[in-house]
Order: structure tokens, then sequence, then C-alpha cells
């Protein structure tokens, strides 16, 4: 095998979107268990605290369980939240393949609200090629979804 047999396209989901909110309003929807719950999924042990394991639960596929492990890398309150993204196992194919990747989302003030950035990054193409697709389409109503939650606090 040559090097280039041997390298992988590493890819990245963003979404970024303008809401009319104050920085605080979406950090608390993005940080807030139950409020988490309606934009994604419920998280089990979340905490905006760096090194804080929690887990989300989704639906399984063949020898995974559908837990989705996660561990608190970054907070920087109004501005930053990152974590740890694992799940999957080694004995799938497309949905439920393993997953090792990285959830960042990004607040700055703008001129009349916010701009919320999020990055999913670490998707090795093309094994995690269905996650990084069908993800893609969900983080993009996930967000959307933000800003309806935080229209609701606002």
């Amino acid at each position: 095998m040559n090097d280039a047999a041997l390298k992988h396209d590493t890819q990245e989901i963003v979404v970024d979107e303008v809401f009319p909110h104050r920085p605080e309003t979406l950090w608390k929807t993005l940080t807030t268990a139950d409020l988490m719950g309606r934009w994604l999924m419920i998280p089990t042990g979340f905490e905006p605290i760096e090194g804080k394991h929690f887990t989300y639960q989704t639906t399984p596929a063949g020898d995974w369980d559908g837990t989705i492990h996660c561990r608190v890398l970054e907070v920087t309150p109004n501005e930053r939240l990152t974590y740890a993204w694992k799940g999957g196992h080694e004995g799938n194919v497309g949905y439920g393949s393993p997953l090792d990747t990285v959830v960042t989302f990004i607040l700055s003030k703008v001129e009349n609200g916010t701009r919320l950035r999020l990055i999913h990054s670490g998707f090795v193409l093309p094994k995690n090629e269905t996650a990084f697709e069908k993800m893609g389409e969900g983080w993009r109503k996930v967000v959307k979804k933000i800003g309806a939650i935080a229209d609701e606090k606002n």
C-alpha cells in the first residue's frame, strides 16, 4: 500500500446562525439539561464542568447499544462549550460504526444578537460517511431548534 492509500480524509460539520438573543440566553439553552433534551437528546449526567462525563442515548444498531459517551473538554461561560462525542461499535458498518469526534459551540456577540457556530469535527471518511451525512442534516435542524427554544426564554 502506498502512503495515499493509508491517509484518511477528516471532515467537520459547521453550522453558523445568528439569533436575536443575548449570549447568556443561548448559553442557558445549550447548558441546561432539560432544555438540551428539547433540542437534541436528554443528557444523563451533564454539567458544564470541564472533565465531566455524560451520555446521550439514541437508537441502537447492530452491536452498538446506542449510547453516545461524552466528556466536557472546554467551558467558557456564554462563549464556548466543547465536548468529546464517541459512540458506535467496531462490528458495525454505516450507522453505528465507531465514531470519535468533538462538538464545539461558539457564541459571539454581533449587531442585534449572537452568532452561534457549531463545529462537529473528526469524521474520518469513508468510515464515518453515514454519520457525517446524517448528522450534517441533523445539526442544521438542531441549531434552528436551539434558536426556537431561546425565543421562549427571551
